[in-house]
């Protein structure tokens, strides 16, 4: 402990809560303040659960619009490239509000993995972390782990099955549907809509499948 000129006891210049550090898990950022530690922290699910479907209401309620993600890639091709395409031929303008609600979760997603990051290592049970460790993964430093997302795996067998055909299966299947997790599971059961209800249950019967059929193969490639 430090005194200043008058015997007061005084915080050291560096380091502790002089410098706006906070212990715990993000004592290592240079700067945290009460919000910002709040905000890093996960949420209880029936406060983001609540703040995910009150977009619902909102939405309608400002201007009878219907929430979703997928619809904003139609959008971009009927402004940038139409090709004379009959699908992207409307007036695209209309619903540009989507685009800026997108481009808002894209400077979110960049800020949180930016200034919110928990930079401890990611937290699995250990039976999930044994097992992804007898296949070889083993970076827990983020969500997506480098032995299967990165630059280096991408033109490999592994990386080309879930880059590219695993790409090509979210883009394909969500326009068959006609819209995707976010439009079906949270706007159309909000709606009652009863080909929102069947996309929901074929999400999580094909997530199943995935998990524990397909899933532990294309691990071994």
């Amino acid at each position: 402990m430090t005194v200043d000129e008058r015997g007061r006891p005084s915080a050291p210049l560096t380091g502790g809560l002089a410098l706006g550090r906070s212990p715990g898990p993000y004592k290592d950022r240079p700067f945290t303040t009460p919000m910002i530690e709040a905000l890093s922290k996960p949420w209880p699910w029936y406060i983001a659960g609540a703040l995910i479907g009150a977009t619902v209401p909102y939405l309608l309620i400002i201007g009878n619009k219907t929430f979703g993600i997928s619809s904003s890639l139609r959008h971009l091709c009927a402004a940038c490239m139409p090709a004379n395409i009959k699908f992207f031929k409307y007036d695209w303008k209309k619903e540009v509000w989507n685009l800026f609600f997108v481009g808002g979760i894209a400077v979110g997603g960049f800020f949180a993995a930016t200034v919110l990051a928990n930079p401890e290592p990611m937290v699995l049970a250990e039976p999930t972390e044994a097992y992804l460790a007898s296949k070889g993964i083993n970076d827990r430093s983020n969500l997506l782990p480098a032995e299967i997302f990165s630059w280096e795996r991408m033109f490999t067998l592994r990386g080309l099955i879930f880059f590219v055909l695993g790409g090509f299966l979210v883009g394909f299947g969500t326009r068959y549907a006609g819209g995707c997790t976010s439009g079906h599971a949270i706007m159309g059961l909000s709606n009652l809509q009863w080909p929102s209800l069947v996309a929901t249950v074929m999400f999580m019967v094909g997530g199943v499948v995935m998990t524990w059929l397909i899933l532990p193969y294309l691990l071994t490639l």
